[in-house]
């Protein structure tokens, strides 16, 4: 073959060896694709697998375990997990209560057991012998049950006998008390006695009836249930709006929200959940209040319509439906946000955990925050909650300060601690959909409202204020198990709040709830009435602070309310 032969055919075979290249290329290119896809596939499977064995152990750790995120020491397993937690918990032991201390409110009923006639006479001489002294030997506690009787109230009337000889009648009638509920026969006590038993001790009606029976009467659940809904519409929604009034004057309110059931809701079925709001007031040094709102929904519009005209700060949870509240500064609770990072910890490495709270009764050493030495035996769920635990312990130091200077130590000793959870949490790359990425982004997502709590000294570090006064209700809601009407819930959110804010004023609830009953039929459209009435009012700490009195202030014998 000639030169010029032999240079088309090398060319020809390099032209189709860039052409077997070029289509290697293209296939190493598809290739390289497919297995970048399968990679990106496999990481979300990874991601999807963990996220699912994660809600699996946590149901069946709610199915099979404690449910409580304040978990017992878990004894020794198999496997051995190093925690590191600088913390030293010692229990303190509170000293024991004196019977004076226990019993000494109590009125005292002295009783001196005589000596047997016969026995005053010495067994050696016969002299009749002389009194010489009592002695104190010992003493019981007596109680006498509930007694209810029958007041059947009588009209005097009287006539000028002088007129009567001329044949006119003049009469004159005594006034007797006005009937709480008409034609029924309800009093101030057996009222106030229902409400306590309903509202105050989470007793449903149902046993009250039965315990009614004991008493030796019949007084049907629908009965008691009327004459709730009747005093709390007619007597006790005066002081609530009252309440309600005060409580937009504030300048800090803690919110909370909690399930309810009602079966007869108009355009709902009895299955659907409905909502019982609370509204409390904060650490201010002021009368503290409490209120309750029902509603058949948790849209953030139920809050923004209840604190409307309020204008100051609002602590709350992550829930998004208080971004609606306008005009208001929203405190977010990192009670929270710790048990997000609480739940992102494994079961068996949780039951080793402790999540401080401001009052509790233990005594708890500082905690220390983790080197970086100490850091790489941790779980960053457990370094979170170190955190978090850590800000728990100084605001527990700070409690006893006034708010100026609360808020300036926070400066000096939270803020340092915020700055270096947040550059820690900027390092993290949890998986997505994981619990530990779910609290990162709670945190992320609610870091200003997190750290507003800073701003005012009478802001508290979490809502578990609230929380206890949701789980009041709770606790009646899981006695009763549902409302039967809208009227009935709207019923319960006023008694709940007359109960709660008496509970909170330190008043006898009892009796708080028998004054209110015992005044409001003549005072309900007075203002100044009402005022009376209020838990702040002096006449109202004189005559509720102290023990139940159903007979020295009755509604024949009524004490005049004072004049302002």
């Amino acid at each position: 073959m000639d030169p010029k032969g032999q240079d088309i055919l090398f060319n020809s075979e390099i032209r189709q060896k860039d052409l077997m290249i070029q289509m290697l290329s293209e296939r190493l290119d598809e290739k390289d694709g497919t297995i970048t896809e399968l990679k990106e596939t496999i990481n979300d499977l990874k991601e999807t697998i963990a996220g699912l064995r994660e809600t699996l152990d946590e149901f069946q750790r709610k199915l099979f375990g404690t449910g409580s995120e304040k978990t017992k020491q878990a004894k020794e397993t198999e496997e051995t997990v190093t925690t590191i937690v600088k913390s030293h918990k010692r229990t303190t032991r509170k000293a024991k209560a004196t019977r004076e201390d226990q019993y000494g409110n109590l009125p005292i009923h002295k009783e001196v057991i005589p000596l047997p006639e016969e026995d005053k006479y010495c067994p050696y001489c016969n002299s009749k012998m002389e009194y010489v002294t009592e002695t104190f030997v010992r003493e019981e506690l007596r109680i006498t049950p509930a007694k209810v009787e029958r007041i059947h109230y009588y009209q005097e009337k009287w006539q000028c006998p002088e007129c009567k000889k001329d044949g006119d009648g003049t009469f004159a009638e005594s006034k007797t008390p006005t009937a709480l509920i008409p034609h029924s026969p309800a009093s101030p006590s057996i009222v106030s006695y229902v409400a306590m038993e309903k509202i105050g001790l989470a007793m449903p009606y149902y046993r009250q009836e039965f315990l009614m029976n004991q008493l030796g009467f019949t007084l049907p659940r629908e009965t008691m249930a009327n004459w709730i809904i009747y005093v709390a519409e007619n007597y006790f929604y005066p002081i609530y709006e009252r309440l309600h009034e005060e409580l937009l004057k504030r300048d800090l309110v803690h919110a909370d929200e909690t399930t309810c059931q009602v079966l007869r809701e108009k355009g709902r079925t009895a299955e659907q959940t409905s909502y019982m709001w609370l509204y409390t007031t904060g650490s201010d040094a002021l009368t503290p209040i409490v209120l309750y709102d029902y509603q058949p929904s948790c849209k953030g519009s139920c809050a923004q319509n209840f604190i409307e005209g309020f204008r100051g700060l609002v602590q709350c949870d992550g829930y998004q439906g208080y971004n609606k509240l306008e005009d208001v500064i929203l405190v977010c609770c990192l009670a929270h946000a710790r048990r997000k990072f609480f739940e992102a910890v494994p079961a068996a490495r949780r039951k080793r955990l402790k999540l401080l709270d401001i009052n509790s009764d233990e005594a708890i050493e500082d905690i220390s925050l983790p080197d970086e030495e100490e850091a790489k035996q941790l779980l960053p769920a457990e370094i979170g909650l170190l955190y978090c635990n850590k800000l728990f312990y100084l605001e527990r130091t700070l409690k006893d300060l006034n708010p100026e200077e609360r808020k300036q130590q926070r400066d000096v000793l939270e803020q340092p601690v915020w700055d270096q959870f947040w550059n820690w949490l900027d390092t993290l790359h949890p998986t997505g959909g994981s619990k530990l990425g779910k609290a990162v982004n709670y945190a992320q997502n609610h870091h200003d409202t997190l750290m507003n709590y800073l701003l005012d000294g009478r802001c508290e570090i979490s809502i578990n204020r609230a929380e206890r006064k949701a789980k009041s209700y709770a606790i009646g809601r899981k006695a009763f198990l549902f409302h039967t009407s809208e009227t009935g819930a709207g019923a319960s959110a006023v008694m709940y709040s007359i109960v709660e804010t008496a509970k909170a004023n330190n008043l006898n609830i009892f009796q708080y709830l028998y004054t209110v009953l015992l005044y409001m039929p003549d005072y309900m459209n007075s203002s100044a009435g009402i005022e009376q009435l209020m838990p702040w009012s002096e006449f109202i700490k004189e005559q509720c602070s102290g023990l139940i009195d159903v007979e020295s202030n009755v509604p024949e014998k009524r004490i005049p309310l004072p004049h302002r």
